[in-house]
């Protein structure tokens, strides 16, 4: 790299226009390569991350992958914006609701709330959550919709099943579950089902 070529290189990562590594990559480059992203898939036979992204560009990634590999997929019902739509709320609903705990006897009672997008998160998530909990058990699961937003009530038959809901939270809860990847592919292939 030229004395010219460091100082634009230099400018370029100080303005945030190109990441840095971009730089020190693109030094490495035969001439032939030019510096393109062709010539940084092999890295020299080096393992490339697994991971594209962040988690919403990931989750995408992976479905349209699994679309394209299976010839069957009917393109006509394909929806990726209903998916991203989802993975907006989940993401909105993770970071931006509120969550408070009362416990009386064997039922753990979360109150969850929020504003605007937030709220309308709470509100399409939580009760469709609620169900799939419900049938997994080990706790009866029922959501109540509020104008706040929504309260989740688990009634345990054990003490040992209502300390793990209380150390899940109300956050944990949501997270678990097999149910979420069916459901976003799904979404997806257009089919609108929880």
């Amino acid at each position: 790299m030229n004395r010219l070529s460091l100082i634009i290189a230099v400018l370029a990562v100080l303005a945030g226009a190109v990441p840095l590594y971009h730089w020190f990559a693109a030094s490495d480059a035969t001439p032939a390569a030019g510096g393109n992203h062709e010539a940084h898939a092999n890295h020299g036979g080096t393992a490339l991350p697994d991971e594209s992204g962040q988690s919403a560009f990931a989750a995408i990634a992976e479905i349209v992958d699994m679309l394209e590999a299976d010839p069957d997929t009917d393109w006509s019902k394909v929806d990726i914006a209903a998916l991203r739509a989802h993975l907006v709320d989940m993401n909105s609903l993770m970071l931006g609701a509120k969550a408070s705990s009362t416990v009386e006897e064997k039922t753990i009672r979360f109150r969850i709330e929020g504003e605007a997008g937030v709220l309308r998160a709470i509100q399409a998530m939580v009760p469709a959550h609620a169900a799939e909990l419900d049938k997994a058990g080990p706790w009866t699961v029922e959501a109540d919709t509020i104008s706040e937003g929504v309260i989740l009530s688990l009634t345990s038959e054990t003490d040992a099943d209502l300390e793990k809901a209380r150390a899940l939270g109300f956050f944990g809860l949501m997270a678990k579950g097999s149910h979420h990847q069916p459901h976003h592919l799904a979404l997806a292939r257009g089919l609108r089902s929880h």
